[in-house]
C-alpha cells in the first residue's frame, strides 16, 4: 500500500501516456540510423585504432561509406563484403581503408544471402564477449558480494586515468560501491571517441575503451582485496553514445549515464540524433546488463526545483517507457532526481523527502539515482555537510538505489581524497543508523508530505497527457523540460542522420532484439 495514498489510477494514466508517447517516437527512431550506430557496428565487430592522423578507424570506415552515398543501408553489408571477398578480417578491412588501398564502394557486392550470414556468424563472435563479461560480473557479485542499498556512489575527476585509479581504490577502501569516472570537458560535443591510455583530460578524464580496461582491472583487483564487487560507472551520453555503450560492454562497465532527453536539453545535440543515439544504446546496455542513469536531475539546475518537479517526474515516465522498448529491465532503470531545493526554503526537507519517496513508490524495482545539493553550495563547508547529511537522510528513509555523495567542498574544487573520504564517513553513518528507519514511518493523510506529492503527480500526469497530444518534439521546442528549448533541426550532429533504406541491416539489432525478446528484425 502506498504510503503517500497515491491515487493509482492517476499513477496508470501518466504511465499510459508516456508509453503513448514512447509508442509514436519508436516509429519515427526505426526509420533512420546515424554515423554513431555504424560506428558501433564495427567496434561490436572489433574494429578499433586510429590512423596516421589520430582519427578513429571506425570514423574512417563509416566516413568513407557516407561520403560515397551508401551508408543508409548500414556499414555492415560493406565491410562485411570487404571480409569475404579480400579473405580480411573487420580490423585488416579498417587498416585498408585507412591506408587508402581498398574502396569498399567499388567492390562489387556478393548476393545478399552470403553477405548477410556472414555478418551475422561474426556478430555472434560479438555478442558472446559481452555475455562472458556479464556472467564473470554475476561471478564476481556471487562470490565477492557488495554492498547493501543504495549504493555508494562517489567521482574520481583527475584528467589522468592512472591517477584517477589511485583515488578510485582509496575510496572503494574507504566504503565507496560505485566509481564514477567523470569525462573530459566537452567530451560529449566531439564526434569521436579518442583511444588509448589518457592523463590530460580537463575537469575529468576522456572516456576511451583503454581507460575503460585500465580502471575495470584496478577496481577488480581491489575488489579482491577487499572482498566486495566494486562497479565502475562511466558517461554514455553525447554524440558518441552507442559507441561508449559498445566500449563499455565489451570493457565490463556496470552503470553508464545514458538519457534519453539530457544531450538535446543540456548539450544542444540534436534531438533526431539522440533520440536515434539512445535506442541502440540501451539496446546495448540492457544486454550488458548495465544500469542506466537518467539525468532528471539536471531541470533542476536550470529550473526552480519547487516548480519543476512535476517535469521530473513526466521525465522519469518518459524514459522508463522509452528503455522498455530498447528490452532494459526495470531492474536497471537507475532513473534520476535530486535533493535540489533552496535550503532557505521553509519545510524544504518535507518537500524533498515527498518527492524521493513518491519516486520509490511509482517505481518500485527500479535503482533509483539520488543525486546530491549542488546548485545552492556555497563553499561553507560546513553548512555544506549538513545538507549533504540531510540528502543522505531522504536517500536512507526512502530506500534509493543509487546515492551519489555530496562533497562539502562543492563549489570549492574537484574532490580530494579525503573530501571523499569525510563524505563516505558520513553517509555509512547515516546509512547504518537510520537502516529500516523508512520502514517505521507513516505518513498523515492530510499532511504536507502527502499533499505535496499528489500534487506533483498530478501535475505530471496532466502535462504527460498535454505532450501526447502535441508531441514530445515540440515539447522540447516549447522548453517544457528544464526551461531550455530546442528544435527538430537545431543542435550538433543532425548531418550524422540519415534514412533507412529498404534494404538497411544492422546485424547487432537484429540479435539483440532477439536476446532482449523485443519484436524481431527479418534476417
Amino acid at each position: 500500500m502506498s504510503k503517500l495514498y497515491l491515487d493509482q489510477a492517476k499513477v496508470a494514466r501518466a504511465r499510459q501516456a508516456a508509453s503513448d508517447v514512447a509508442d509514436s517516437l519508436q516509429e519515427f527512431i526505426s526509420e533512420r540510423t546515424t554515423v554513431a550506430v555504424e560506428r558501433t557496428v564495427l567496434r561490436l565487430y572489433g574494429l578499433d585504432g586510429i590512423d596516421a592522423d589520430y582519427v578513429p578507424l571506425p570514423n574512417v570506415v563509416v566516413d568513407h561509406i557516407k561520403e560515397g552515398g551508401e551508408l543508409q543501408r548500414g556499414a555492415a553489408r560493406f565491410v562485411i563484403n570487404a571480409v569475404l571477398q579480400k579473405g580480411l578480417t573487420v580490423q585488416e578491412v579498417g587498416e585498408e581503408v585507412a591506408a587508402g588501398t581498398l574502396d569498399l564502394l567499388e567492390l562489387p557486392l556478393l548476393d545478399e544471402a552470403t553477405i548477410r550470414n556472414k555478418a551475422f556468424e561474426l556478430a555472434q563472435a560479438g555478442i558472446e564477449k559481452i555475455r562472458a563479461n556479464r556472467q564473470k560480473r554475476d561471478h564476481y557479485v556471487s562470490t565477492l558480494g557488495e554492498g547493501p542499498r543504495p549504493y555508494i556512489y562517489v567521482i574520481v575527476a583527475t584528467g589522468n586515468i592512472y591517477e584517477d585509479v589511485v583515488q578510485a581504490k582509496a575510496a572503494a577502501r574507504q566504503g565507496a560501491d560505485i566509481i564514477a569516472v567523470i569525462r573530459s570537458t566537452g567530451q560529449s560535443l566531439i564526434d569521436y571517441v579518442p583511444y588509448g591510455a589518457t592523463t590530460e583530460g580537463f575537469g575529468g578524464t576522456y572516456a576511451t575503451q583503454e581507460n575503460f580496461r585500465v580502471m575495470r582491472e584496478a577496481l577488480d583487483e581491489v575488489g579482491e582485496e577487499i572482498g566486495r564487487y566494486i562497479r565502475l560507472c562511466n558517461y554514455c551520453s553525447g554524440l558518441c553514445m552507442p559507441e561508449i555503450a559498445a566500449m563499455g560492454a565489451l570493457e565490463r562497465l556496470d552503470v553508464m549515464l545514458n538519457d534519453a532527453l539530457y544531450g538535446i536539453l543540456f548539450r544542444d545535440i540534436n534531438m533526431q540524433r539522440t533520440l536515434v543515439d539512445q535506442n541502440f544504446s540501451r539496446m546495448i546496455n540492457s544486454f550488458a546488463g548495465v544500469i542506466i542513469n537518467t539525468g532528471e536531475d539536471n531541470y533542476l539546475t536550470t529550473a526552480d526545483a519547487v516548480e519543476a518537479a512535476p517535469s521530473v517526474l513526466a521525465s522519469q515516465f518518459i524514459n522508463e517507457q522509452l528503455a522498455l522498448r530498447s528490452g532494459l529491465p526495470e531492474e536497471q532503470m537507475g532513473l534520476g532526481h535530486a535533493f535540489e531545493m533552496s535550503p532557505d526554503l521553509e519545510d524544504g526537507f518535507l518537500l524533498e523527502l515527498a518527492q524521493a519517496q513518491m519516486a520509490r513508490e511509482i517505481f518500485p524495482k527500479a535503482p533509483l539515482k539520488y543525486m546530491p545539493p549542488t546548485k545552492h553550495m556555497t563553499g561553507n563547508i560546513f553548512k555544506g555537510h549538513v545538507q549533504d547529511t540531510l540528502f543522505n537522510v531522504v536517500g536512507a528513509m526512502t530506500n534509493q538505489g543509487i546515492q551519489l555523495l555530496g562533497m562539502m567542498t562543492e563549489a570549492i574544487h574537484t574532490p580530494l581524497i579525503h573530501d571523499r573520504h569525510i563524505a563516505i564517513e558520513a553517509a555509512k553513518y547515516v546509512f547504518s543508523n537510520m537502516r529500516t528507519l523508512g520502514d517505521e514511518i507513516e505518513y498523515k493523510k492530510d499532511g504536507k508530505i502527502v499533499t505535496r506529492a499528489h500534487e506533483v503527480l498530478e501535475n505530471a500526469t496532466e502535462m504527460l497527457e498535454d505532450i501526447r497530444e502535441i508531441g514530445l518534439l515540440e515539447t522540447i521546442s516549447r522548453g517544457m523540460f528544464g526551461d531550455v528549448k530546442r528544435t527538430m533541426t537545431g543542435g550538433k550532429g543532425l548531418q550524422g542522420v540519415m534514412m533507412r533504406t529498404e534494404d538497411y541491416f544492422n546485424p547487432f539489432e537484429t540479435l539483440l532484439r532477439e536476446e532482449l525478446g523485443l519484436e524481431a528484425i527479418a534476417r
